[in-house]
Order: structure tokens, then sequence, then C-alpha cells
């Protein structure tokens, strides 16, 4: 799959499961990693989200949030995703990156 942008319906994030019906948003891929910067769950607490994930990772795929809010820190840790900081170079600084390695 080429890096750029993944919307809701199309074939790209049809791959992971990410229809519109489930969440709201988009997710980008970059290199081994799906980056998922903004999306939210339709429908809370089903597992959609858990399901998005391992769609991702059993997709031979890495996943990497920026800055996450609270609530999905929370379920970031819960999931065993890693606090890290990058560059970047839009800000000019690192920035908090929740990453979760591949699994092959």
């Amino acid at each position: 799959m080429k890096d750029g942008i993944i919307k809701l319906n199309t074939d790209r994030g049809k791959k992971f499961g990410f229809f519109s019906d489930l969440f709201f948003g988009y997710l980008w891929k970059r290199g081994d990693y799906i980056i998922i910067s903004f999306i939210e769950s339709l429908h809370e607490g089903q597992g959609n989200l858990s399901k998005l994930f391992s769609s991702i990772l059993d997709e031979g795929y890495g996943i990497k949030v920026p800055t996450p809010f609270a609530r999905m820190e929370k379920i970031l840790r819960l999931k065993g995703f890693k606090q890290t900081y990058e560059y970047s170079k839009t800000f000019g600084e690192d920035v908090e990156i929740w990453v979760k390695e591949k699994l092959w």
C-alpha cells in the first residue's frame, strides 16, 4: 500500500475495517505504520477501535498515535502502546507519539 491518507469506506480503509458506520475521521499510512491522528468511534464501548488495531497489526503494520487525548491515552496504555517522542519538522520540536510495533 502506498503512503498517504486512508479515508473511510475506500478500498484502503476497508482493508482495516475502517467504515463510516463505525468511525469518523481518517488514517494515514507512512512507511510501515498506520497513523491514527484523528478518529472518533461512533459506537463507543463496542470494541470497534480494538478491532481496528487488530486489523492493522494483522496486516503487518505498526500503529502510531500522536498526542492522544486522555481517554485515548488510557486505551493505548491498556493495549500495550509505548510512549515515545519524535522530531516533527512541522512543529520544529519533539512531539509525543504512542507506538505499537508491528507483529511481524
